[in-house]
């Protein structure tokens, strides 16, 4: 294995450094990671420049970052890798992995390697809400670092033009839609009240509709699904009647991965993305935004989502130990805070917030605490097991009732009969 030498100078400050066990071993071991680049940003330098910092302060430890593409794509080159006798020693991955990695049997508790008083605390330090994804049967298998939730950008400068107060986004469903359609009308049909993206990942989108609508889509251990509820359904009816019913929002599909320019160049006023966005959306603006939590309906609420650390069985104990020392180094509170700032990404414990760097962020860009502070209003990400093909049910019947293929009610009952046979087994 190869070490990284692509050093990002200045990616993250200068964050301080902390001295781990292994800088006093005379071992060298080397580490290899696989790592998502879902979203946009320089998140390749930023990881770059952690890692470089990490092998300077532990010179015998090397780590390859193996850049994999998006989650999906993570997932197929890790386990294929596995499969092949080649397995990594960490990974970010999905959160919502976790089911299909213990399926295949690649991956070790994270608790089993801690040893110290000082690791507990580490272990206990990260918010209850992004653990939930990495937790099952009373041990921790994912250590939370590229987290998110969904958060709503609004054009401030729209929403004056069409009349709006550019200061006060939607608080509820009805309020969005007669805001989109408002915007939709005073532009003579040139912009776009609202957009939530229906490909990439169109069941998280569906997930915080649903849970804003009082129904969990799973069941806490993996084995079953919710899909048609008639919560869910009145869920999916509405998404649909942005379009149908308001004329806010366009017909058909809209894609994930160019939402973020439609927004940036005006085509939306109001659109639904991961908080990842954020310092993207920041830096590319030449208007002024906001940044709300997503509006409500029974309640307020959003999955969380994003990538957590896991550690793969197929690793020696000294690997095991430097992987445990790489994950703890890396979300730092100093460096979870600049992470924070640099990507938009969530600090993952509220010692990050609590660091200077990050609480003078916030407070002179408070869009920064909106996903943080969506925590007490989220619920954890769909995840099952045989989770791609439970997803790709979901996301089907998402997308034919969007394209009026099929009512939301015929396609959801589809999609858990689908979900119902896969899940048989469990």
């Amino acid at each position: 294995m190869s070490m990284l030498k692509r050093i990002a100078a200045g990616a993250l400050g200068t964050a301080a450094l902390v001295t781990t066990p292994l800088a006093m071993s005379q071992d060298n071991v080397e580490l290899t990671m696989y790592y998502p680049i879902a979203v946009g940003g320089p998140l390749t330098e930023v990881i770059d420049g952690l890692v470089a910092d990490f092998e300077n302060e532990n010179p015998n430890v090397s780590v390859e970052a193996i850049y994999a593409g998006n989650y999906d794509d993570t997932r197929v080159r890790a386990l294929s890798a596995i499969q092949a006798g080649d397995s990594p020693d960490l990974s970010v991955m999905f959160s919502i992995d976790l089911y299909e990695l213990l399926g295949r049997d690649v991956i070790v508790p994270v608790d089993d390697l801690v040893d110290t008083e000082a690791e507990q605390d580490w272990l206990d330090s990260f918010y209850p809400g992004l653990m939930e994804n990495g937790q099952t049967g009373g041990d921790t298998y994912g250590i939370p670092f590229q987290r998110s939730t969904i958060v709503m950008y609004w054009n401030k400068d729209a929403f004056a033009e069409a009349g709006l107060d550019p200061e006060q986004p939607p608080q509820n469903w009805t309020e969005m839609a007669e805001m989109g359609q408002q915007i939709r009308s005073a532009s003579d049909g040139e912009r776009w009240g609202a957009m939530i993206p229906s490909t990439g990942y169109p069941y998280w989108m569906f997930q915080a509709l649903a849970f804003q609508n009082g129904h969990r889509l799973m069941s806490d251990d993996g084995t079953a699904v919710q899909f048609d509820d008639p919560a869910a359904v009145e869920a999916l009816e509405y998404w649909v009647d942005l379009t149908d019913q308001y004329a806010a929002m366009p017909d058909g599909t809209i894609e994930w991965g160019t939402l973020r320019q439609n927004f940036l160049e005006g085509e939306t006023a109001m659109m639904w993305h991961s908080t990842g966005n954020l310092t993207a959306v920041k830096e590319s603006a030449d208007f002024d935004f906001g940044v709300a939590m997503l509006p409500a309906s029974e309640q307020r609420g959003s999955p969380t989502g994003g990538g957590n650390f896991y550690i793969f069985k197929d690793t020696t104990d000294a690997e095991r130990e430097a992987a445990l020392d790489l994950m703890q180094f890396m979300t730092a509170p100093e460096r979870a805070a600049n992470w924070s700032i640099e990507t938009g990404y969530m600090g993952v414990s509220p010692d990050a917030y609590e660091t200077e760097a990050l609480e003078s962020y916030v407070a002179d860009f408070p869009p920064a605490a909106v996903a943080r502070d969506q925590l007490e209003h989220a619920t954890a990400e769909l995840s099952t097991y045989e989770g791609g093909q439970i997803r790709q049910a979901l996301n089907n019947a998402i997308q034919a009732a969007l394209t009026g293929e099929q009512t939301p009610a015929d396609a959801l009952a589809d999609a858990q009969r689908q979900a119902d046979r896969v899940l048989r087994r469990y």
